[in-house]
């Protein structure tokens, strides 16, 4: 990958140079200060939506990654490179994802070009690399702050194999988001394979996402990039983003501010369905025949998650000690639902509904979305009304 990107970064830049030996302007020549509207560029859909609900058309806005494409594993291509190369903005998520970033960045010299990363502007916490059978046990008291005490991460005997593959989130969550984590992760001595996972991490980002790409976001593979998918974390990410903005176009900044405060309230309205949704619910538990990209909404909001895969996993495949973890999850506790994400396969969520009887519902992550909806205008408060509904399902 790394020599791939390499290879885009040169001819990008030999594209970049021709272009500018053809360009008709003297050189030297500047547009006037505040003629033309920032050129900003974002990676995925998330802050693509927020930025255009910021921003409305006082920018130019694009999004790198096309609707309905695979955005795990990205390599941009040199007409992206000469792309982000005009951009005034590039924001991004961060962690192992992106690593791409950073080589271009630095290829590219731009001193002047702004970047913000997503990881940095919230509380972000570790995925949970787990074994087959990890149960891990989250205690927390539901007091909406900002801060996880994330304790006794044990491994259940539930399967005589801990390998990679079955995640159980058990939650309990106290909810005090004040941005500080303290992991125990305990593994129980039942298994062998159920390796320790020491998780203790300290997360005083430091906020200065100006421009220079001498801040290096090295966010390891175990960090969760999938940060929007909490509306509180949304909603803090809008704040950020808004601030960068009104500082490298003054002249908007009023405008800038007033449009994110009425796309905040719907936020925070979007934020109070799913606490009543939850506190409404005859359960805490759901299932996810499928990857597991909501630790941040499962974490926030009280709930338990159990699925096939962590995180945005490549595998493909779940062993059969999985999905019988899973049916029998779904069969012992009367679960109705079993989730899949948009563009999945739903193979596994197919066996799994099959064998139980569950409904087959769709969860959406937000990190990407279908040309047509792409289109018709789709939003992240949308899709996460959608979710809202399907957790009210789920939770019945």
């Amino acid at each position: 990958m790394k020599r791939t990107v390499l290879l885009n970064v040169m001819l990008a830049l030999l594209i970049i140079l021709f272009l500018a030996g053809c360009s008709s302007e003297p050189a030297g020549t500047v547009e006037p200060e505040g003629q033309e509207p920032l050129r900003v560029i974002a990676t995925i859909f998330p802050q693509y939506d927020f930025i255009r609900h910021i921003a409305g058309d006082r920018v130019d806005l694009s999004m790198l990654i096309s609707p309905g494409a695979e955005s795990h594993g990205f390599e941009p291509t040199p007409r992206d490179i000469i792309a982000i190369n005009s951009a005034d903005l590039l924001v991004y998520v961060g962690g192992h994802g992106d690593v791409w970033v950073e080589p271009i960045l630095t290829s590219l010299g731009r001193d002047d070009m702004r970047t913000v990363a997503l990881l940095d502007l919230v509380d972000a916490v570790m995925t949970e690399h787990q074994h087959h059978g990890h149960d891990h046990d989250h205690h927390h008291s539901h007091d909406y702050h900002h801060s996880h005490d994330h304790d006794d991460h044990d491994c259940d005997d539930h399967d005589d194999d801990c390998e990679e593959d079955d995640y159980g989130y058990d939650h309990h969550h106290s909810h005090d988001h004040h941005h500080g984590h303290d992991h125990d992760h305990d593994c129980d001595d039942h298994d062998e394979d159920c390796e320790e996972y020491d998780h203790d991490h300290d997360h005083n980002h430091s906020h200065d996402h100006h421009h220079g790409h001498g801040h290096h976001h090295h966010h390891e593979p175990h960090y969760d990039e999938h940060v929007w998918t909490c509306p509180r974390n949304a909603i803090l990410i809008v704040r950020a983003l808004t601030e960068v903005l009104a500082e490298m176009d003054a002249a908007n900044a009023y405008y800038f501010r007033q449009n994110a405060e009425s796309f905040i309230s719907v936020l925070n309205v979007l934020d109070m369905a799913l606490v009543e949704a939850v506190a409404n619910g005859v359960r805490t538990t759901v299932v996810f025949g499928d990857r597991f990209p909501f630790h941040y909404l499962m974490d926030t909001y009280g709930l338990t998650a159990y699925a096939a895969f962590d995180g945005c996993s490549a595998e493909t495949q779940a062993s059969p000690a999985t999905i019988a973890f899973l049916i029998d999850k779904v069969n012992n506790e009367n679960i109705p639902v079993v989730f899949y994400l948009e563009f999945s396969t739903r193979l596994i969520a197919n066996v799994i509904a099959e064998a139980t009887g569950a409904r087959l519902l769709e969860m959406h992550s937000v990190h990407n979305v279908s040309q047509a909806d792409f289109n018709a205008g789709v939003t992240y408060v949308e899709l996460m009304w959608r979710n809202v509904e399907m957790l009210r399902e789920a939770l019945s």
